[in-house]
Parts: structure tokens; C-alpha cells; sequence
């Protein structure tokens, strides 16, 4: 190491240790919610500190479920929201619609209309100016269309000003029996920090399924005999508690975890040792949210909801990272300030010498 990066070095560590108001949160405080669904993304950022300024979701559900459990009601069609209109935020926050490249939809993609709502994105970071982005989508974003679509979103940020990386994330990497991967995009503004940004390293273990179920569920969970005897028929287990998951095709497998949760999934498509649905609280408790989140509304617009979520866990470990980035470039940003006060104080102190 030389003494110019000696001395940066033990300036940054004086700095760090001397105040304690300089904390990775101390640069980044708001933001912004789109396609909020029930707030997965605004636990996350909560549980960090962050301040939300603004939400939006179409389905009225989800916005009353959002609004029930944070206080603040959700605008409803992004489309209709100018961008003007927006509150200033640091950090903005959007798991657009996932159906056009799902594998239980179609995956239409970009010619689905709502494959296209990463422009209402855009035109909103283009007003905003946010200094970081974090968007989620279903793994099959990546190659839809031999990865055009994520091409797109990709450079229209970079033309916007943003220094972009992008991985596929798993829940189960960070604590939650849920097989569910994602692609996370994250977005940075301020030159530098990318270079600092660091992806959340995988947990060693996640929590055991049986931690999370019931003990006494509901009679209305459970699958009827017919459909019982139909699974046990195909499939037979290997460990329990297991939830046990057909696919598209018939294929009856399980897994001491579960598969991804989906919004439009069969009626029995996730079943607890091939005998009962997964109920709400459960469902929840895979995505990572909290046992204070109060649910209101129907079991299958809960399941909806919940499918359509992001795992709390790992999106807060992202996000960390990207206040980690943000914190790292100010530090060094004070320690580079201090030098040149320095070089200034000594070459005065020299003329007057």
C-alpha cells in the first residue's frame, strides 16, 4: 500500500469511528413503491430505516391490503400517475408485472401490453432522477425472447444514467423453504458506486419447513379424498413435512421446502404432504413477511397476492448492499474532501513560511 492510500485509509476508518451518524442509511432515506402489490419491497426497506413517500398498485385488493397494514393508500393505475406528481425519492423500488414471462402464463413477453409497463418505469425515473433502482422480475425475464427484454430495460437505464447489473437471486439462499427464483436489477446513479455495489452472499441453511406450518389448520384447506388418493397414487414421498407440487404436465413431486408460490396456479397445485392446501399465514411466512401483517380479504385473493410478492429476506439484502455502495462513496467522497483541505492548509502554511 502507498502512504496516499495509507493516509486514506486511516482518515476513512477516523471518519467512521469518530461518527456515528455516518451509517449506510445516512445518504439513502425514501422511497418509491410501483406495482406494490402487499409490500414486500416496503418491508424490506422498512426494516433498513427507509421512509416510503409513494405506492401504487392496480388491483384494488392489494391496495386496501397495503393501506390496512402501512398506513398509506396506494394510487391505482400507474399509467395514469404523472410523473410530476411523484414525490422526490432516493431509492426506487418495482416488481412490474411478471405474467407476460411466467412459465404458468403464456410468456407473450414484450408483446403482452403488460410486458411494456417497465416504460411507465422509466418514465418516471427519467422525471425523478432517483439515485437507485432495484427492480424484480420471474427468472424467465432473463430469456424471454433470447434475453431481449431484459436488453431492453437494461440500456434504456443506461441512456437514462444508471450503472446497471443484474442476477438471478433464490429464496432459498436467504433463510425461506421456498424454491423461488428471481431476476434482481439494480440501478446506481452516482458514478463510482457501482463499483462498490457487492450481490448478497447465499445463507448456509434455510428455516425448516415444519417451523412454518400450522399445527391445526383449517378443515377448508385440505384437498378432497379423491384428489388425496390421486396424488399418493403417483408420487411417494421421501421426507415430511413435505410439500409436495405438480406441475403443468401431471408430474407429482416434493421437497422439504416449497416450490414458487404463483399468483395463477392450480387450486392444488402446492399441497402439505400431498393432503392440504398452504393457508394464508403460511403462505406468507415463505415469503419472509412478519407475524404483525394482518390479513383482510378472501384466501384466494390472499394467494394471489402472496404469489405475486417478493421474498422480504432477500430483497433486504440487496438493498443493504446498495446502502452499503452509497455509504462506502460518501466516506470516501469526506476522506478526499479532508485531503484537499489539507494539501490547502499545508501549501498556505508553506507561503507564508
Amino acid at each position: 500500500m502507498d502512504r496516499r492510500s495509507e493516509t486514506i485509509s486511516k482518515i476513512s476508518a477516523k471518519l467512521t469511528n469518530s461518527n456515528p451518524i455516518l451509517t449506510p442509511l445516512s445518504d439513502i432515506v425514501t422511497f418509491s413503491d410501483l406495482f406494490c402489490g402487499i409490500g414486500g419491497f416496503h418491508y424490506a426497506a422498512n426494516q433498513l430505516g427507509l421512509k416510503c413517500v409513494f405506492a401504487c398498485d392496480v388491483d384494488q385488493a392489494c391496495r386496501e391490503q397495503y393501506k390496512h397494514n402501512f398506513g398509506i393508500e396506494p394510487a391505482s393505475d400507474i399509467k395514469l400517475v404523472r410523473a410530476e406528481d411523484v414525490p422526490d425519492h432516493d431509492v426506487l423500488f418495482a416488481g412490474f408485472p411478471c405474467q407476460p414471462f411466467s412459465i404458468i402464463g403464456d410468456r407473450k413477453g414484450l408483446n403482452d401490453r403488460r410486458g411494456t409497463l417497465y416504460h411507465e418505469i422509466l418514465r418516471i425515473v427519467n422525471v425523478k432522477k432517483p439515485k437507485a433502482l432495484v427492480l424484480e422480475n420471474v427468472r424467465q425475464f432473463a430469456t424471454n425472447s433470447n434475453g431481449r427484454a431484459l436488453n431492453a430495460v437494461l440500456v434504456s437505464l443506461c441512456d437514462l444514467g444508471y450503472s446497471c447489473q443484474w442476477k438471478v437471486l433464490n429464496a432459498l439462499d436467504f433463510g425461506l423453504p421456498q424454491k423461488r427464483e428471481r431476476v434482481i436489477m439494480v440501478g446506481l446513479r452516482r458514478p463510482g458506486v457501482m463499483e462498490l455495489f457487492e450481490w448478497p452472499k447465499p445463507l448456509q441453511d434455510y428455516k425448516p419447513l415444519a417451523d412454518l406450518l400450522e399445527k391445526n389448520p383449517a378443515r377448508k384447506h385440505f384437498a378432497s379424498e379423491r384428489i388425496q388418493k390421486k396424488r399418493l397414487s403417483r408420487h411417494t414421498p421421501k421426507t415430511s413435512p413435505a410439500i409436495w407440487h405438480e406441475n403443468k404436465g401431471g408430474n407429482v413431486s416434493s421437497y422439504p421446502f416449497s416450490c414458487a408460490l404463483r399468483a395463477n396456479a392450480s387450486h392444488n397445485y402446492l399441497l402439505v404432504d400431498g393432503k392440504r392446501r398452504l393457508t394464508p399465514r403460511e403462505q406468507l411466512r415463505l415469503q419472509g413477511f412478519p407475524e404483525s401483517f394482518e390479513v383482510i380479504g378472501s384466501d384466494s385473493q390472499i394467494r394471489k397476492q402472496v404469489g405475486n410478492a417478493v421474498p422480504i429476506p432477500m430483497i433486504k439484502s440487496v438493498v443493504e448492499g446498495v446502502l452499503s455502495a452509497h455509504s462506502q462513496i460518501k466516506r470516501r467522497n469526506r476522506v478526499t474532501s479532508t485531503l484537499s483541505s489539507r494539501r490547502v492548509h499545508e501549501r498556505d502554511s508553506s507561503v507564508h513560511l
